[in-house]
């Protein structure tokens, strides 16, 4: 099938299957300050405004620069991180409005990969104790000997013999771990699964099988991921699409084939541009762009265009005062779902505007400073176990 063809058939998708919907979502943590009484003078505007739709089935990859809210909208979506604003709608549910017993309900079948294969699990706990939890919580098992079978089934999927049931998770290695990680997902039978930087931590190798297993999985349980990861060529493997994120919000979005051979925002372009060729004639040929300036606070981000501080194809007109929305593009031989948050894309991409040099803005260092009279800026919200990640598994 061509790139077109695998694009009409995925706009063809009726909306119906359309099992995420995430309309206008923002996350905004204060940025408190006060010796008696916190007084907020501020926010940290970690995700502002993102929409996105995810079919069942489907792998939506999540690639952006660290610090541009990648994890938080992963949290956010399971509502681990409470939304400011927005609707997070789940199989028809909005999951950002549900609270107390109805959430932890509902989470079964939401669940998450988080990246730390060893902070997320407890040390205290064996790995049968570990998938048990989560099955007892959500009434699929009564107590360990009821979910033995279940759990020999799950170790099995993962690559794992039963004996690993006994031991616990310093007794892996960091590929093992996540496998541990991927079957506690499986444990409650859900239907998304958000993997946030699943191989990061993990050596080449082992990234390999471990992104083989999750294709396997998906095939063998019908399951629908959201991918969170740095590695551009790992999310290209293993995504159907491809969201782009810069301070907060998407900046383009397409199929996967279509982003890597025809991006069209600047930022996703400067991405690409950075992943290395193996062929040497290419890399030497090929253009290479590379970002000037710094990237800027996300507790004062830039008006209009936040990509405007440092975008080649900047131009004077509306990119410093007016914020693009993410939009489908009107280009010859583009599909629909091709979107893109810039008001010179059509243009960008015939040639009519030329890139030029970007002279580096100075970014205020007390942006990113904490007040020293016991000011804090809540990076996690009070009451948040960021060892377990408050992991939907356990019930939590």
């Amino acid at each position: 099938m061509s790139v077109t063809e695998e694009s009409k058939a995925t706009e063809a998708t009726p909306d119906d299957d359309i099992l995420l919907n995430v309309e206008g979502v923002k996350v905004h943590f204060p940025i408190k300050r006060g010796v008696i009484f916190d007084k907020t003078i501020g926010y940290v505007y970690a995700v502002d405004g993102v929409d996105l739709q995810i079919r069942r089935g489907e792998t939506y990859g999540l690639v952006g620069e660290s610090g541009c809210g990648k994890s938080t909208l992963g949290r956010a979506i399971l509502n681990l991180e409470p939304p400011t604003d927005g609707h997070v709608i789940f199989d028809g549910v909005d999951i950002a409005s549900l609270k107390g017993e109805d959430l932890r309900r509902k989470r079964q079948d939401l669940q998450m990969v988080f990246q730390d294969p060893l902070s997320s699990l407890d040390p205290r706990q064996s790995v049968e104790s570990i998938l048990v939890e989560g099955m007892k919580a959500h009434g699929i098992a009564k107590d360990a000997k009821e979910a033995r079978p279940r759990l020999r089934e799950l170790l099995a999927a993962v690559g794992l013999p039963p004996q690993a049931l006994s031991k616990y998770p310093h007794e892996f290695s960091g590929g093992q771990r996540q496998r541990i990680g991927i079957a506690r997902a499986l444990s409650v039978n859900p239907k998304l699964i958000v993997a946030d930087e699943p191989v990061s931590a993990l050596d080449v190798s082992v990234q390999a099988q471990v992104i083989n297993l999750l294709g396997d999985l998906q095939e063998e349980f019908g399951l629908t991921y959201i991918i969170i990861a740095h590695d551009l060529a790992v999310v290209r493997h293993i995504s159907d699409r491809i969201g782009v994120m810069y301070l907060g919000s998407l900046v383009e979005e397409a199929a996967a084939a279509d982003l890597y051979t025809t991006p069209l925002h600047p930022y996703t372009k400067a991405l690409l541009s950075a992943v290395p060729i193996p062929d040497p004639d290419i890399e030497d040929e090929r253009e290479q762009i590379l970002l000037t300036g710094d990237l800027p606070s996300p507790s004062n981000p830039p008006s209009g265009c936040r990509f405007h501080t440092r975008c080649p194809w900047r131009q004077e007109t509306r990119c410093d005062d007016e914020r693009p929305a993410l939009r489908v593009v009107e280009i010859d031989g583009f599909p629909s779902g091709h979107r893109v948050a810039c008001h010179f894309a059509e243009q960008i991409h015939r040639g009519e505007i030329e890139p030029h040099k970007v002279e580096p803005i100075a970014v205020d260092p007390s942006s990113f400073e904490v007040p020293e009279d016991h000011g804090t800026m809540m990076a996690e919200p009070p009451g948040v176990n960021t060892a377990s990640g408050g992991d939907p598994a356990r019930g939590l």
